[in-house]
Parts: structure tokens; sequence; C-alpha cells
């Protein structure tokens, strides 16, 4: 069989996490469908999960383009729903070609293989975008597979694991499919449903958390784009597609102030019209202190910095690398910049109990971000810090390590508990938020009545902020009040269901 046209789709998995902010496009797959087309392959990117396409609707897709391979993509939580995609796609046609990738393939590929090489052919290991072809144009020539890096599969009842590819370095010459995006689907519903895209600026993170799997995935590496090239690509995507929002996918965008200082000037000075959402870490901000006016003139609206921790000890645990006032000190300067300030916490570790938890909300309040999650820790396999939880990990179910459902059971609590007190944390920390909602500039004063419609009405935490509301603790007099004056803003609104990000 001669390949010539890939399928890649993002499996179907939901867990309400993020579902309430905006519908979020897999911006791996933009570069994988560049590189598969530069290659002669035609490609349909399909994003089955942002579509909330069920089986019988992905059947349809399948038959329709007839592909000869199916790739999807799988994060630790999806990765159930990712193989059952796999071989759901074999049923339909056993000759199909299977391939699996992204974090949790690329450290779990021998659990992967032994349970489940009926339906997954190939694992690709690390970044695709040179890998996948040399995978299809390997298979298309009958070479040796073995001389391909990057890869892992079953062969002669064993695992074969390739060498390890270099990562790739120049990220400006990565070719992008943005025509095979499904725009009209993607909006951030905290922007009165503007249109939304995930965008790459760099790749890696150098730093060591040992929570995380980036720093395991990127090896502690970072490489990026320049900032002429990422800011052109903006402009490109707000005239050509209409986006409004764009949400960076990098780990560390700021990792190099000179690079991030042109990317800033660049966007104002040619007056680039899309808003930035991003994430980066405490000490860049600190770092920064002197041109965080330039942020928010260069559109960044929103920056999410992961405090993690209540506790040093904590803090030390995770690698963070970071003091425990240096998070309150970042906040207020973002805060001071008029962007909007989110963190989160990780609970869930074997030591927690309701009083830890208690006292993290209160430094929560004290940090003063205009948002907070409090996360159910979730042990990945892979990561550094699974054997010392390892042996309060409640349940194998991937589908449950979404940082929502607790799957670690700490030593003095039940995960109905746990998952109680996580809940009440999050209810205690909004309630008083929007009783200082007057606190906030007129622009933020919008956009946390934004959030609230989203807690109340469409978030997992509804339950938990209903609640609030019934029992003694209603919304406060003046938020009321602001909910009747802001013009046309509801709460209570019903938007069209939405999904995660990829």
């Amino acid at each position: 069989m001669k390949i010539k046209r890939v399928a890649l789709i993002t499996p179907p998995y939901h867990s309400g996490v993020v579902e309430s902010a905006g519908t979020w496009l897999n911006v791996g797959f933009v570069y994988i469908a560049g590189a598969l087309r530069a290659a002669g392959y035609e490609v349909d990117y399909y994003d089955a999960m942002s579509l909330w396409h069920k089986w019988p609707e992905i059947q349809q897709r399948i038959e329709a383009f007839r592909p000869d391979v199916v790739a999807t993509t799988a994060y630790t939580a999806s990765v159930v729903d990712g193989v059952k995609l796999l071989a759901f796609a074999k049923e339909i046609n056993p000759d199909i070609v299977t391939v699996l990738g992204n974090v949790h393939a690329t450290f779990c590929y021998d659990e992967l293989l032994q349970a489940d090489r009926a339906v997954i052919d190939y694992i690709v290991r690390g970044e695709g975008e040179v890998t996948l072809p040399e995978l299809l144009n390997g298979l298309n020539a009958g070479a040796d597979l073995q001389q391909i890096a990057g890869l892992a599969f079953w062969r002669d009842n064993g695992v074969v694991v390739t060498p390890k590819r270099a990562y790739i370095q120049d990220l400006d010459a990565l070719l992008t499919a943005w025509d095979l995006v499904e725009w009209p689907i993607y909006s951030y519903r905290a922007k009165n449903n503007a249109r939304l895209a995930i965008v790459s600026s760099s790749r890696g993170c150098q730093q060591k958390c040992s929570f995380c799997s980036q720093q395991l995935f990127w090896a502690q590496t970072w490489r990026a784009r320049s900032a002429e090239h990422f800011v052109a690509e903006l402009q490109m995507l707000s005239q050509k597609y209409g986006v409004e929002v764009a949400m960076l996918a990098d780990e560390i965008p700021t990792f190099d102030r000179v690079r991030w200082e042109r990317i800033l000037d660049l966007m104002i000075e040619r007056q680039v019209p899309v808003k930035l959402l991003m994430e980066t870490r405490v000490d860049d901000i600190l770092r920064d202190a002197d041109i965080m006016d330039k942020y928010r003139r260069a559109g960044v609206e929103h920056i999410y910095v992961g405090v993690e921790a209540g506790t040093q000890a904590t803090l030390d645990l995770f690698k963070k690398d970071t003091k425990v006032e240096q998070s309150k000190a970042a906040i207020d300067l973002i805060n001071n910049a008029d962007i909007v300030s989110e963190t989160s916490f990780v609970l869930g570790l074997p030591d927690d109990t309701p009083e830890t938890i208690a006292a993290t909300i209160e430094l929560a309040k004290h940090y003063n971000p205009d948002m907070a999650f409090f996360l159910a820790i979730a042990p990945w396999p892979y990561a550094e810090l699974y054997p010392e939880l390892e042996q309060y990990v409640a349940t194998k179910d991937y589908r449950k390590y979404n940082l929502v459902e607790p799957v670690v059971k700490p030593k003095n609590m039940t995960l109905a508990e746990l998952e109680r007190e996580l809940g009440k944390a999050a209810q205690l920390f909004y309630m008083h938020k929007f009783q200082r909602l007057h606190e906030l500039t007129p622009w933020k004063q919008e956009f946390m009545l934004s959030v609230l419609d989203l807690l109340i009405n469409h978030s997992y935490l509804a339950g938990q902020m209903k609640s609030a509301m019934r029992d003694g603790k209603e919304m406060p007099a003046e938020v009321k009040a602001l909910l009747q004056k802001v013009k046309g803003h509801k709460v209570g609104i019903h938007h069209q269901a939405i999904a995660p990000l990829p």
C-alpha cells in the first residue's frame, strides 16, 4: 500500500478543566500538518475533541477522507481515548497505519506497546515534524525503520526503540498549515467569544520542576523563534483568519529577555491587534519589573505564573527554584500593570490535611491573584516525583489524571474528602475575590464578571459556586449592582460546549 493521505485526529477526551474558558486548537498538529504536506502527503486536520464529536461522527469523517494513516496525540489524561481512537480506526479499516505521539507516549511507549500493540503501529517520541514524514517515507520505500530516530514499535515479540532524535534548532524554518484549521469553532469566552489561536514562540524549559512533564520532554533545553518571525505570524493570523486573542503555548516565552523585549517592541510598533495570554516564571516577571508597562502596551492581557505551593518546603520538593515571597512580588507586578494575574496551587500531597489546605487558601488570598486554581496533583508515571508518590496513588486510570480528580490519597484524608476540600478552596477564594471587585480597574471588573459567569455556569466548579450563593453566602450587593451596570453582561448566558487544550 502506498501511503498518501494522513488524518491527524485529536482524541475525544473531555475533563472540564479548561473547557469553560475557550476552545483551544492543537498547534502541534498545525506544525505536523505543515511538515507532512511539504513531504507530499494530503492531510486532514481533524480536531474531534474541540468539535465535541462522538464516535459516529468520527467514523463519518474517517470514511469520507479515507486515510492511509491515522495519527493522534495524547497527554496522560487523554491517552486512554487516544488508544481507543486508533483501535476505532483499525475497526473501520484494518489496513490503516496508526501512530501515537506526544508526552505520555514519548516516555510510556513500553507500557503502551505491551498492552495495545494490536492497535498502535508506531509511536513517535519527541518532536514529530521530522520523524513522522521520515516514518511514512520509510514505509513507502520499504526501508529499515530501525534506522529512523525517534520511534518505538513492536517487532519480533518485543519493543524496538530507535535512538532519540535531536531537537529541531531552526524553529523559524518549520512550515505551518493554518489554512486547515476550522477557525469558527475556536473562541475565547472571557472576551466575548473572540476568535482564539494557540501559538508557539519557543520550545523547551530549562527548569527542573519535579512534578512536571515539560522539563523531561525537552530535556531542559530551550529554543526560540526570532521575534520578527513570530510577530509576523500574529499579524498574518489577525489579517487572514480574524484572530483576536492568542495564547502562547510556550512554557517560558520570556526566557531570553532581549528577544522577549523585541517581541513586545514589535507588537507596539506594528500595532498588532492581537491580545496575548501567556504563562511564564515568577523570576522572569521580577526581572522584567522595569518593562511591565511595555507588556501591557504590547497587548499582554493575562499572565499565569505557577506558584504551586504555599510553603517553602513544598516549593523545594517541587524544585521550583523560587522563594514563597517572590510569588507575591511577581503577582503584585502583574496586577500593578493592569494585567490579569492567574496562578495555581498543587494540592493533595500525602501530608495534606484540611488544615494545610485552609492555610493555602489564606495564602492565595494574600497573594491576591485575579484567578487562582487549586489542583489535585497528577503523578505522571514518568515524572521525577513519581517514586515518592507511588505508594499513595489510588488509581491507575489515566483518564482521571486531569488535575481535577484526585488520584493521590493523602495519609489522613479520603479521596472524596480531598475532592470536597479542593472545591471548597476555589469557592472560598472566589467569593473573597468578588467581594473586592470594586478594587479592580473597570476593564478588569468586566473581565472578572465574565469569569464569574464561566465559574457559575460552565466550569467544573459550578456546583461549589452555586452552593456558596445559596448557603447564606449570597453574591455581595456590590457584585449584583455591577452585574446590572455592565452593559450587555448577564451572568447565566449559556454558550455552546467547548473543549479543553489538546
